[in-house]
């Protein structure tokens, strides 16, 4: 999970006070102690971390729970809400129609910033957008190159030239180049640079007078904490600085710190880099980040990756009300199967199912995704007509099935249970219900099993 040991210690503070007989002043005094631990741990800003925390305290303390709301939700609800101010105020990076919208990309060297300019151009591709990518980087050896390789893994275009000298005539050139081309986004990476490096900072000034960005957007490195603070503060001493993309959140235990400083700048945060993959980034929206981080989940952005991947792999996405209305087939089942294939691991999408993000533990989602996998390999043996209904799976079909895929039927039983399993579980979810242990509970649980059936003997 993003930012996993933070999530982890907030998630567990805030159940600590759900299983409190009273929540009176002694409890929540204890929930503000664990929280100040757990974000001076993830390396929150002190003074950030006491400003929070009193305000959570007061309010706790003061406020009175709106009508039909118990006072433990309440106090739960002014967690999320102080969180998600901390993280600063969400904002979009906005395209404008019928013009090329120029983003000036910089940052330090190391902070990820070539492989972000990728994975920027990636995220604008996939919503239609015609992206491309101009090398200004005429200072480290291999930068055009490595740029060209990602643009290919994309299939994004990229302007450069191994001869130039001017980094500032090279920007020039390829932000007209794609002009003409009539791109829609134009990323221009630029040299790495350490706020030091007077010039390599004034060459940075003279980038953004060259080529007129609409946006100057900084890459920040997570795993700077609380420094990252300082880096941005030089950046917008330099040039405006119009957003932030804050890489490597994947895990980092200085996530916390890096966010929250980033915010104290009053720079707003418009990605983060949660994976390695390239199309591991996400709009960065705080409520929805802290969601994850407590425990709650983020159904949002989970169908709409869904959706992204699904359109990717030019399979047809199952209708978001299909879905919630629990009208799956075995057919949407492979479709998606085979769209978030691409998506990372299986912890990452659990954590936006509201209360499981936590609950599971990794042993289990690690045998969960190789059953997934094998469920692919069965549904490749069935018919259109079996895809579409379930229902036609009888004893003959199933053995059929076994035999096509070099599984055993009591696996092609067991897609079926998982199957029913997670229609019942998407209705829960669509009515308004966050599910306990219940049904995904047993489901998990039983796919961490290891069985020793016939078919797992004779593999």
């Amino acid at each position: 999970m993003v930012l996993d040991k933070l999530g982890k210690a907030l998630h567990g503070a805030l159940q600590k006070l759900t299983r409190a007989t009273h929540v009176d002043e002694r409890a929540i005094k204890e929930l503000v102690r664990d929280i100040q631990r757990a974000l001076l741990q993830a390396d929150v800003n002190v003074q950030l971390v006491l400003e929070l925390t009193k305000r959570i305290e007061k309010r706790a303390l003061e406020e009175k729970p709106p009508p039909g709301m118990a006072r433990k939700e309440h106090v739960i609800k002014i967690v999320y809400e102080e969180l998600s101010a901390l993280m600063g105020r969400p904002a979009q990076l906005q395209l404008k129609p019928g013009r090329p919208t120029v983003v000036l990309m910089v940052g330090l060297q190391g902070s990820g910033k070539t492989t972000s300019a990728a994975k920027l151009a990636l995220h604008f591709k996939k919503r239609g957008f015609r992206v491309g990518m101009v090398c200004a980087d005429t200072f480290r050896p291999g930068a055009l190159q490595q740029l060209r390789q990602l643009g290919e893994q994309i299939g994004v275009p990229v302007y450069g030239d191994e001869a130039a000298n001017s980094s500032v005539e090279l920007a020039r050139r390829g932000v007209e180049h794609f002009k003409r081309e009539r791109m829609d986004l134009i990323l221009v990476d630029s040299a790495g640079r350490h706020r030091r490096e007077e010039e390599l900072m004034e060459e940075m000034k003279q980038l953004a007078e060259a080529i007129g960005p609409d946006e100057v957007m900084l890459v920040v490195d997570g795993t700077l904490g609380q420094q990252a603070r300082d880096q941005a503060a030089a950046f917008h001493a330099a040039t405006s600085i119009g957003s932030i993309l804050v890489t490597k959140l994947d895990g980092t235990a200085k996530g916390g710190g890096a966010l929250s400083a980033v915010a104290a700048t009053g720079a707003p945060i418009k990605f983060i880099g949660v994976g390695e993959h390239l199309d591991e980034l996400e709009p960065f929206v705080p409520e929805r980040f802290v969601a994850r981080l407590l425990g709650m989940g983020d159904l949002e952005t989970l169908l709409r990756r869904i959706e992204e991947a699904a359109r990717e792999k030019e399979v047809k996405p199952v209708e978001a009300k299909a879905i919630l209305a629990g009208k799956l087939t075995l057919r949407d089942v492979y479709d998606q199967l085979e769209a978030l294939s691409k998506m990372g691991p299986l912890k990452r999408l659990m954590e936006m199912i509201p209360g499981f993000g936590m609950a599971v533990p990794d042993e289990q989602l690690r045998v969960g995704e190789e059953k997934l996998k094998r469920f692919k390999v069965i549904m490749q043996s069935m018919t259109p007509e079996e895809l579409e209904n379930p229902k036609l799976l009888n004893s003959s079909r199933i053995r059929r099935i076994a035999l096509g895929s070099g599984t055993s039927e009591a696996d092609v039983k067991e897609l079926l249970r998982y199957y029913e399993l997670m229609r019942k579980l998407i209705k829960t979810v669509a009515k308004g219900r966050i599910p306990r242990v219940g049904p995904w509970g047993k489901l998990l649980r039983e796919m961490a099993k290891d069985r020793a059936g016939p078919s797992h003997r004779e593999g």
